[in-house]
């Protein structure tokens, strides 16, 4: 009995002891994995938060970029909205000041037609006593000389006619004389005076033939996937674009027609300024530069002829005048160049007592072909030409046109007036681009072709070597010499120097006989009898 006992003590003392073993040992175990689970969840959280923080951070740069992009599109669109408000009120000054001058014009055009019906019935009155008076007078007549009126009229209109031939001779031949011995001092006076008085310095525009690409971003924006947007512009504005080359920078417009290079350079223009850069957006800008850029053709012109007070003027020729804005000849703005020879053509007009108005239209319309020479088949004179003739304009002014450079005869002095102002306006120091070396040497080139040829008495390069004059000798050649000689002078040319334009060749054999016969003539006759006599 006791060794069981033993046993079942020894047993429950081994039970006991291996629960507190077992229940040492788990505790042991739930410590760890609490503490392993410790570790975790405070690497997790530290991932967590390097991970929120990253978060953060990128969302942060993300934040600013895109507010940065935002206020830079604001200022952008505030700069175009302000620039288009800006030109909306030019033009409404512009439509105001137009307003104002019309109700002048009417103004003036009312008080004219008043003060033509006021002297229209001063006329007729003058006229009914002109007629009493001239009855009275041949009533008179033929009552004290026993003549009919009719044989009266015819006497007085006789002895009066007669007088006044013997006056109106001497008055012409004492005219002529002192027209040709005072004629050279006059020209140079008037020549002088208009040119300190007549024309305005103007500001002179460069003209842009490149746009600056600001970084390499936009530059490939522009030239797009494959070369498509580069080649839709060219396609649109029928322009070439080519990338300076070592210069990235700068994108070149290549053209002969200057409105195309101002349209691309407008629409490229804008393209970069909006750097929303796609195939819809350039479509959309070169319409929009183009609406624009004839706007500003129409604008300019008609701003010219208000500056210049030419009065009223066809649309479509101060669209042609607009456009000589973009034209240049000889490094000279042909817009520049034309309103200067119409400041000149007025002040000479002035002068001599000319009709000014019409002076200063034919000199701003003489170079109007040069506007379209470039679609147009002809030379610039007879474009121009046709053009003023076609809008109705005066014939003196398409004379004018016509003639300014000598390939018509002149009929009027005005046509004078505006071949003068023009070669003043072109041979003017720093007026064209071509220095004075070469233009002196170009016209000794012309003149030295001329006199090695036999006959020749002497030549003259005119119209800045644009014609050449030849004298002959009338008794070494006759005409048909004179128009070989002609040929043969004007292939020289061809052959030997390079020229711009066209040069007329013009030979000139003459022979001039002077006999005097009248009060002159008398006169000698008395002296030789007074000196047989003696």
């Amino acid at each position: 009995m006791l060794s069981i006992g033993l046993i079942i003590g020894a047993l429950l003392i081994g039970l006991v002891l291996g629960y507190l073993v077992r229940r040492h040992q788990h505790r042991q175990e739930l410590l760890a994995v609490q503490e392993q689970a410790r570790k975790i969840i405070a690497q997790a959280t530290a991932e967590t938060k390097q991970r929120v923080q990253k978060i953060h951070a990128d969302s942060r740069q993300e934040t600013l970029a895109y507010q940065q992009s935002v206020k830079d599109e604001l200022t952008e669109q505030k700069t175009d909205i302000s620039a288009r408000e800006q030109r909306r009120l030019q033009r409404e000054k512009l439509m105001d000041q137009m307003a104002i001058r019309l109700d002048d014009q009417t103004e003036m055009l009312d008080e004219r037609s008043q003060a033509n019906r006021d002297q229209r019935q001063s006329v007729h009155l003058l006229q009914d006593r002109a007629e009493e008076l001239s009855d009275q007078r041949e009533t008179t007549l033929a009552d004290q000389a026993g003549l009919t009126a009719q044989d009266a009229q015819e006497q007085v209109i006789q002895h009066a006619n007669l007088s006044l031939k013997r006056d109106r001779d001497i008055e012409i031949k004492a005219l002529n004389d002192n027209a040709e011995a005072n004629a050279e001092r006059w020209a140079k006076d008037v020549v002088l005076s208009a040119t300190e008085s007549g024309p305005q310095d103007l500001p002179k525009e460069h003209l842009e033939h490149s746009v600056t690409v600001p970084n390499g971003e936009i530059r490939s924006k522009i030239i797009g996937r494959e070369g498509q947007h580069i080649r839709l512009l060219e396609t649109l504005t029928g322009t070439d674009l080519i990338f300076v080359p070592d210069d990235n920078s700068t994108l070149f417009i290549s053209t002969h027609d200057p409105i195309r290079r101002e349209i691309a350079r407008v629409a490229l223009t804008n393209l970069v300024a909006s750097r929303r850069i796609s195939a819809n957006q350039i479509e959309t800008q070169v319409e929009n530069a183009l609406r624009d850029v004839n706007h500003s053709l129409w604008e300019t012109g008609e701003q010219t002829v208000s500056l210049l007070h030419v009065g009223w003027m066809h649309p479509d020729l101060m669209k042609l005048i607009g456009r000589l804005k973009y034209r240049t000849s000889y490094g000279q703005n042909v817009l520049l160049h034309s309103i200067e020879v119409a400041q000149l053509t007025g002040a000479m007009a002035a002068r001599l007592g000319y009709n000014t108005r019409l002076a200063r239209r034919a000199g701003l319309l003489h170079d109007l072909g040069k506007a379209i020479d470039h679609e147009v088949e002809g030379t610039h004179v007879e474009i121009g030409t046709e053009f003023a003739q076609k809008y109705g304009e005066d014939p003196i002014v398409i004379n004018a046109i016509a003639a300014h450079h000598g390939d018509v005869e002149k009929t009027t002095p005005l046509s004078d007036l505006v071949a003068a102002a023009d070669a003043i306006s072109g041979a003017r120091p720093g007026a064209r681009s071509e220095s004075v070396e070469d233009y002196i040497s170009r016209l000794r080139a012309l003149e030295q072709i001329a006199n090695e040829q036999t006959g020749v008495a002497e030549s003259y390069a005119i119209q800045a070597g644009r014609e050449l004059r030849i004298v002959v000798k009338p008794r070494e050649l006759d005409d048909q010499a004179a128009a070989k000689l002609t040929q043969e002078v004007a292939q020289q040319i061809e052959d030997k120097l390079t020229y711009p334009g066209k040069i007329k060749v013009t030979t000139i054999r003459q022979s001039t006989a002077v006999e005097y016969v009248g009060d002159e003539k008398k006169k000698h006759k008395k002296k030789k009898k007074k000196a047989a006599n003696a």
